[in-house]
């Protein structure tokens, strides 16, 4: 079995004078991002490995995970790809993944991310918003073998579903 954990990055703040790529985390974001944190390590969700966008809004939010479930920072792997990228971006990052992992959290932005849920799954998602994951669990040894519609969704959470 193999799970891949989207993960849409912390909401970004709007009022900072800089280019997208370097937009920083709001204050709600970073509330946001350790709440969400704080709940996967409550539930043990840890991952073999973390891929993540190089956007400043994404690598903070890997970074913010990393640290408060326990994973080594220095062990995450920015991927220039995933920044404005498209479902053969995670097809390429998914089929080079050593089927010795069994997890990966993929940390990086809409819409893309809420259509490689879908497609992945089946489901209609509609839209990720900041800060939510949603679990995807597939019944293979190997991420290579990993087809669209073949995942199930174990869970889908986000802030605002527990009003916080």
């Amino acid at each position: 079995m193999k799970k891949i954990y989207l993960i849409r990055h912390a909401k970004s703040s709007q009022k900072v004078a800089c280019g997208d790529f370097d937009r920083p985390l709001n204050k709600r974001g970073k509330g946001d991002l350790e709440f969400m944190a704080n709940r996967l390590k409550h539930f043990g969700i840890m991952p073999d490995l973390i891929v993540s966008s190089p956007a400043k809004r994404a690598k903070t939010t890997a970074k913010g995970i990393a640290d408060i479930i326990g994973y080594e920072k220095s062990k995450i792997s920015y991927q220039d790809s995933l920044y404005e990228s498209s479902y053969q971006t995670y097809r390429y990052i998914l089929d080079s993944i050593s089927d010795k992992l069994d997890s990966i959290f993929i940390i990086a932005h809409n819409p893309t991310i809420t259509e490689v849920g879908e497609i992945l799954s089946g489901a209609i998602l509609t839209n990720m918003p900041t800060c939510s994951i949603v679990c995807i669990e597939f019944e293979t040894t190997c991420f290579k073998e990993i087809r669209e519609n073949s995942g199930k969704i174990l869970f889908f959470d986000y802030p605002k579903k527990h009003d916080i």
